[in-house]
């Protein structure tokens, strides 16, 4: 009887070693160990993850850990070169080592949905992965998750055909809402200006702290395709041209372009008032005719043959931006409102379509504290006191003019001088600076050709 003991023993164990039997779904705990004494006397089974054990080849492809990072079982390495275990990012385990890994899988065609209980962790089903190759992770800056994975993938969903727009809604990429219907009733292309003049880029209709980082700042004003060119506001000449031809007229500056930022950031650091600074809610570049900056831009370069202000680090002819602020009789510059009125006592329209006239001096103050010119100031504030609706003009908001003015070389001056009709000798313009009878500074010219309106802004009263 004894002598038939280790017979049924290695019967057994023969059996033990070809049918594992039931198995608890692998983790990412160490596997359990069994008696020593067991291990010692007998020769132990085939591991249930050796990578040859035909019997479990599938359930090793279908196992992914999640949790902690992987140890070295022969299930937590690589899918592709089985030699490093698989990369985990902390939230889950990934199926491969690298992605030189996975590339290399990619390129085989051996990346697919695995066994069920993977799959809602699989790469190429995850939600948390790529929006374009739905392989590797989202990329997350430590402030947000971004839609793709890294900027290649990035730059290839932008060159990657777009889908048929459908009618109604926004056309920019991504982007489900309606499209804008203007008063009139017509259908625009895009929900918002800032989609219809915004680069290209990955998601559109994000929060604006998402998006105006990514704003085109620097289109064209006219065309809104094409950056604009240094020192200009158009992409070329073409435009250029084109915009001169058709002026006197104004185009809206969208908001979050550099040109608005630059005068909406003056507005208000030149606010110098007791007051809180209004908010801008428009801007309009001015585009007057050819003629008409001809004869501003010959009057500059005759100023500055004479002065030589480029050599001293200044602009040509001493150029500055000065604001000025006069009655609106219309609408002009509201949303949506860039036609000018046919009124002739409309001092804004009259200022936007033919520039300022001298020949006008007097008719709204009666009087010039520096004699008979035309008046700016570079306080936002000061020009605000002469900014006013007339009671024909249904609007809430109010309008102000920046210029652009030759200032050349400035007599300084502290008290009146009314009888004025030219700066003293040797003088281009008048600066009458903050003291004696003045609370704020004042810049006059004495001749229609040392300025042009250039923007008109738009803000709350």
């Amino acid at each position: 009887m004894a002598s038939a003991i280790p017979l049924a023993l290695s019967l057994l164990q023969t059996v033990a070693g070809s049918y594992p039997g039931p198995q608890k779904p692998t983790t990412n705990s160490a596997p359990s160990t069994h008696s020593s004494q067991s291990t010692k006397q007998s020769t132990p089974s085939a591991p249930l993850n050796m990578p040859n054990s035909q019997s479990n080849s599938a359930s090793n492809q279908s196992a992914s850990v999640v949790g902690s990072p992987p140890s070295n079982t022969a299930s937590n390495l690589c899918d592709q070169c089985h030699l490093r275990p698989k990369y985990s990012d902390g939230s889950k385990t990934h199926l491969y080592c690298s992605k030189t890994c996975a590339a290399k899988a990619r390129s085989r065609g051996s990346i697919s949905s695995v066994g069920s209980s993977s799959s809602t962790n699989s790469s190429s089903n995850n939600a948390d992965n790529c929006d374009f190759c739905h392989t590797r992770p989202k990329y997350n800056d430590g402030v947000q998750t971004h839609p793709f994975c890294s900027k290649a993938c990035a730059n290839s969903s932008r060159t990657s055909p777009k889908k048929t727009p459908v009618k109604g809604a926004c056309q920019a990429p991504g982007c489900t809402k309606p499209a804008h219907t203007s008063s009139k009733g017509s259908l625009g292309a895009y929900c918002s200006l800032a989609h219809k003049t915004s680069a290209t880029f990955i998601s559109w209709c994000r929060p604006a702290t998402d998006y105006k980082s990514r704003l085109a700042e620097n289109l064209c004003l006219l065309c809104l395709q094409a950056p604009k060119m240094a020192n200009s506001h158009f992409c070329g000449q073409t435009c250029a041209d084109e915009a001169e031809s058709k002026g006197p007229m104004v185009l809206e500056v969208p908001l979050g372009h550099s040109t608005f930022k630059s005068v909406a950031e003056q507005f208000k650091t030149s606010w110098r008032h007791g007051t809180s600074c209004p908010p801008v809610r428009h801007v309009y570049k001015i585009v007057a005719p050819q003629a008409a900056l001809a004869t501003y831009n010959a009057y500059r370069d005759d100023v500055e043959k004479r002065g030589q202000f480029v050599a001293a680090g200044r602009s040509a002819g001493n150029e500055n931006r000065r604001w000025h602020g006069t009655t609106r009789e219309c609408r002009l510059g509201d949303k949506g409102e860039t036609q000018f009125c046919a009124s002739q006592t409309c001092s804004l329209c009259c200022i936007v379509k033919l520039s300022y006239d001298l020949s006008l001096f007097g008719k709204k103050t009666g009087w010039g504290r520096f004699g008979k010119g035309i008046y700016t100031s570079s306080t936002s504030s000061k020009s605000n006191d002469y900014s006013r609706n007339a009671s024909s003009c249904n609007s809430h908001l109010k309008t102000i003019l920046l210029n652009k003015v030759v200032v050349g070389r400035g007599a300084k001056m502290l008290h009146d001088s009314t009888n004025l009709t030219a700066p003293p000798s040797g003088y281009d313009s008048v600066l009458a600076e903050k003291g004696g009878s003045l609370n704020y500074d004042e810049l006059v010219v004495y001749t229609n050709d040392a300025i042009r309106p250039s923007f008109l802004v738009v803000y709350e009263p």
